[in-house]
C-alpha cells in the first residue's frame, strides 16, 4: 500500500494538557493486537454506541489488514507502545458525498479531559483540509457525550441537527443524536 501524502507528516508528538506526551501516527497492520486490546478496555457502556463492534477480533483484523485509505484514514495515539486513542476520518465513495468527511474518536478513559480528543480532531481537520474536503461531521449522543459536544463547539464545530430518539441505549431507552458540522475554510485550500 503506497503512503497517502497527507499522512507523510506522521508520526508526530503531542503534548497533552497534563504535561504528558503521546505519539500520533497512522494505524498500521501491526496494530491489530494493540488496537483490539485498546478497544477491549473501553467500557462496554461506551463501546455500545460505536458504529461497529470494535470488540470483535474480525472487525479489528479487517481494519488493520484491509485498509482502504481512500475511504478511511485512521490515526492512533500511542504511549509506550500502547494505543490510548483512535481517531478516523471517513469519506464516502459516492461522488455526491465525497466533499464531506466524518470524524470518529475514541479515547482511553485515563486520557480523557487532557486535550487528546481535541488534538485528534485538529489532526483530522488538517488532513481533511489537505484532501480539499468542504465539511466535517461528527455524530454524538446527547447528554451522554456532552463533554465531546462542548469540546467540538469550542473548536468551531456547530450543532446542525438533533434527531430525537435516533439512538437506543443498552436498556432500550431512546437517546437523541446530535449532528455537528464544521465548514472547512476555503482560504486554507488555495
Amino acid at each position: 500500500m503506497a503512503p497517502i501524502p497527507v499522512l507523510e507528516q506522521y508520526p508526530e508528538k503531542a503534548l497533552l494538557d497534563d504535561g504528558s506526551e503521546v505519539k500520533i501516527r497512522p494505524l498500521v497492520p501491526e496494530d491489530k493486537i494493540p488496537l483490539l486490546k485498546f478497544f477491549e478496555q473501553i467500557p462496554e457502556t461506551d463501546r455500545f454506541y460505536l458504529k461497529e463492534n470494535v470488540g470483535s477480533p474480525e472487525v479489528v483484523h479487517r481494519w488493520t489488514e484491509e485498509m482502504d485509505q481512500d475511504r478511511v484514514l485512521p490515526l492512533v495515539a500511542v504511549v509506550n507502545g500502547k494505543i490510548v486513542a483512535d481517531g478516523s476520518l471517513h469519506r464516502s465513495r459516492s461522488r455526491a458525498r465525497r466533499h464531506v468527511g466524518e470524524v470518529r474518536i475514541v479515547v482511553d478513559h485515563h486520557y480523557r479531559q487532557k486535550g487528546l480528543g481535541t488534538r485528534l480532531v485538529q489532526e483530522l481537520t488538517n488532513i481533511a483540509t489537505d484532501l480539499r474536503l468542504e465539511k466535517l461531521m461528527l455524530e454524538l449522543v446527547d447528554r451522554r457525550e456532552d463533554a465531546a459536544v462542548e469540546m467540538a463547539e469550542k473548536m468551531g464545530i456547530r450543532r446542525v441537527a438533533i434527531l430525537p430518539g435516533r439512538i437506543k441505549d443498552m436498556f432500550g431507552a431512546s437517546q437523541d443524536l446530535v449532528i455537528m458540522e464544521k465548514l472547512i475554510e476555503l482560504a486554507k485550500q488555495n
